[in-house]
């Protein structure tokens, strides 16, 4: 099992997830964005092979609003140019045979739209994108 803890330490795969999010969170911050990925948004990205990919399909699926004003491509580079260079590594991918039986899912079933706070209907201001 590779996400037991052992003797109380952390594994590395929940220290790669914590610096990423970190890494994610801090460039939406950075950029004006009104959401944040947890734990199980970032694992459930992982089943999509690419981190602009991931992005992308987050976007579309909770913020689409954000695509009437820029294009998926423009989200995607200037949130993962602010990442990258906070956390240059990309969490690997989830595939069925790393994540044990669990099948890989379409993008838009693992995420809770509640735990996210971007009811504002303004448009972020993508801040030196």
């Amino acid at each position: 099992m590779g996400d037991t803890h052992i003797h109380g330490h952390q594994t590395q795969r929940e220290q790669a997830i914590r610096t990423q999010l970190c890494a994610y969170n801090m460039a939406f911050a950075e950029l004006g964005l009104r959401f944040r990925w947890d734990a199980q948004t970032l694992e459930s990205l992982a089943t999509i092979d690419g981190e602009q990919a991931r992005i992308i399909a987050y976007v579309e699926a909770h913020h689409p609003h954000l695509l009437n004003a820029y294009s998926a491509a423009f989200l995607s580079e200037a949130i993962l140019a602010k990442k990258t260079a906070i956390a240059p590594e990309a969490l690997p991918t989830c595939t069925e045979a790393s994540a044990g039986t669990q099948t890989a899912q379409p993008a838009s079933q693992g995420f809770s739209i509640a735990a996210y706070w971007s009811d504002e209907p303004d448009l972020p201001a993508l801040a030196g994108a």
